[in-house]
């Protein structure tokens, strides 16, 4: 608990920023973090410890701050003062890379005032957290200078010491929580924040092994929940509000800035005007058992629950997007939607002024991992399907991208277990808030394929079929998994629907939630047939898209098979293929875009085409959203 940093303190000067409750609290940290490393050492070692740690235990505030207040010259300093000064440089280090900092400012007039807002709210945050970076480099600068240790050059920008997280905060109690929940109300919400990027986070585990499934009890103790012990995040999640609550511990607090970098907030007018959370998502309860694992309808209070216990199976970041998405496609499909497991994106389409043919003006990215499908009539009293989105940024697997897009990241990512290699991940924002929030007619809908090889010269897109052969791809929602869940790389999997969360019926059609399962296929049968009908009018197209991203690691793929296909090796699959379907998908919404502005009248001139590309992870997804805008430049590196 104590590792966790949380700055309340108003400093301005160096003197004050030593003198704060919150330095003190840093200190402490950071003196037990070295004297605990020095004790593990072996005993060969502890001859040279023992003395480091006495020096350790002995040091005060008042002598740093004497430091700070002496006026003598450099040189007539004591070596003492240049080994505590030594000392609190790698305090400074440590805080930089290994400590986990809040800078926190309450900002209750956002609610209850009328000048605040939640535009001026973020402007103050960002200056918080660039003054204390400002101010914690100036302390150390007049540190090493007070004992003559400032020498040669100085390394100012490659030094930033943000806060991982600054937040405004206002309090709990602004929440409208139902009486069973009224705990809850006592950990203050985060709905704004400034957050430190280019940060790489290692957490105990780094891939999915155990379901995020119903429970059939509430897994939330009102008794044993400390409020102390936790922050909270307003979350807008597509149409729902959730709030998460993660524990102020290490494994745990680490999700705090990636769910600020994949989620937009929640919206202030919607806590202004006191509407219920649709969830609650509590992360980390050191409580809880690890059969608590799971989310509970609370039927009588009618919010939806989930909980991730506090164990280091359970610490990935992993264990906090994927249940938050599960919580929100069950609110989905409990109002009659359709959540889909894909990537989506809007091409706007444009026409040259002679030659009137299409060329793609702009890809706006709608879902990069989900998104959900409301039907919807028009003034004409007809009914299409409508796409809308959930996260702003994108859980993104580093194995399958190229180096441009790697470099496309950087500035904006926050990254998980890095060193790993395989299954390293950064959350990096993709998509616009309102892109996110407003619904647009799906107009190609398919599923992706990832494991079977398509000849050289051939189509990787099929939409040949009927909708009913379709839907039979989507349905048994096959792919070749890349190893980052419990099924092994290279083998086959099956995943309902490509898995919406939560898995709806298992590999040997076992129904795993029957009262959602019975909802999903009323949703199902009403949005097929609204996709048949759109499908006669040629408004929709439906079918399968094969990326053949896991192809070369297919067991059952020959190497024979690999040759005929074009490619030299199983290794250049994973780069080379997507590409080749980015390039017929590129055709295929030309000619969609052709066909919607003859529709249109002919006259028209921009028309939007939205693609949703349905798969588990590591279909092939972003991979190929990835070339697209390779092919396009619609970006310059």
């Amino acid at each position: 608990m104590e590792e966790v940093l949380e700055i309340r303190d108003g400093c301005s000067t160096p003197e004050q920023l030593l003198k704060s409750l919150a330095f003190a609290r840093f200190l402490k940290i950071y003196k037990r973090a070295f004297i605990e490393n020095l004790e593990s050492r072996p005993e060969s070692r502890q001859h040279e410890a023992k003395p480091k740690i006495e020096f350790i235990k002995n040091i005060k505030i008042r002598d740093i701050v004497a430091i700070l207040d002496s006026n003598r010259d450099s040189k007539a300093k004591n070596e003492h003062d240049r080994e505590l000064v030594r000392f609190l440089d790698g305090a400074f280090h440590h805080y930089r890379g290994s400590a986990y900092s809040r800078l926190v400012r309450l900002q209750n007039n956002v609610i209850s005032g009328d000048k605040e807002t939640p535009n001026s709210v973020k402007e103050k945050v960002t200056r918080k957290a660039l003054r204390l970076s400002k101010l914690i480099l100036k302390t150390r600068r007049h540190m090493l200078q007070k004992v003559g240790l400032d020498m040669g050059v100085r390394r100012t920008q490659g030094m930033a010491v943000s806060p991982n997280v600054t937040a405004g905060e206002i309090s709990g109690h602004y929440l409208n929580l139902p009486a069973d929940y009224v705990d809850l109300a006592y950990v203050p919400l985060t709905i704004s924040a400034d957050i430190q990027t280019g940060v790489n986070y290692n957490t105990p585990s780094n891939k999915r092994a155990y379901p995020f499934y119903e429970l059939d009890y509430n897994p939330f103790n009102s008794a044993t929940f400390n409020p102390d012990e936790w922050v909270s995040v307003a979350l807008q999640v597509g149409s729902a509000l959730i709030v998460a609550y993660l524990h102020k511990s290490r494994g745990c607090i680490e999700m705090e800035p990636g769910l600020l970098n994949l989620f937009p907030f929640a919206e202030i007018t919607d806590l202004k005007a006191g509407r219920r959370p649709d969830g609650v998502f509590i992360f980390g309860d050191p409580n809880a058992k690890r059969e608590d694992l799971g989310y509970f309808w609370d039927e009588d209070n009618q919010i939806l629950v989930g909980l991730v216990p506090n164990f280091d199976e359970y610490k990935y970041f992993g264990y906090s997007k994927k249940p938050i998405l599960t919580l929100h496609n069950v609110i989905a499909i409990r109002k009659g939607e359709v959540p889909l497991h894909c990537g989506c994106t809007r091409y706007v389409m444009r026409f040259g002024e002679k030659t009137g043919e299409p060329y793609i003006a702009d890809m706006l990215v709608k879902a990069d991992d989900m998104g959900r499908t409301v039907l919807e009539t028009d003034e004409h009293n007809i009914t299409r399907p409508i796409f809308y989105g959930t996260e702003t940024g994108a859980f993104a697997c580093l194995d399958g991208f190229s180096e441009q897009a790697k470099l496309l990241m950087q500035g904006r990512e926050v990254g998980y277990n890095q060193a790993t290699g395989s299954n390293a991940r950064q959350i990096v924002p993709v998509a616009e808030n309102n892109e996110v929030k407003q619904g647009h007619v799906l107009d190609v809908l398919l599923y992706v394929n990832n494991y079977t090889l398509i000849e050289e010269d051939g189509y990787t897109v099929d939409h040949s079929m009927t909708v009913d052969e379709a839907v039979e791809h989507f349905r048994m929602g096959q792919r070749v998994a890349a190893g980052s869940t419990q099924t092994h790389r290279g083998s086959k999997e099956i995943s309902y629907w490509a898995n919406p969360f939560p898995l709806l019926q298992d590999n040997d059609g076992t129904i795993l939630h029957p009262d959602l399962y019975e909802q999903f296929q009323d949703n199902e049968a009403r949005f097929i047939a609204e996709v048949k009908n759109a499908v006669a009018r040629e408004e929709m197209l439906i079918g399968v898209a094969y990326s053949q991203l896991m192809a070369g690691a297919y067991k059952d793929n020959t190497d024979e098979d690999v040759e005929r296909c074009g490619y030299d090796s199983r290794e250049v699959i994973e780069q080379k293929a997507p590409e080749r379907l980015a390039e017929d998908l590129i055709d295929l919404i030309k000619k969609r875009a052709l066909l919607k502005r003859a529709q249109a009248g002919g006259d028209t001139d921009q028309v939007s085409i939205t693609v949703a590309l349905v798969g588990d992870s590591r279909t092939g997804k972003s991979e190929t959203a990835e070339k697209m805008e390779g092919i396009l430049s619609l970006q310059l590196v």
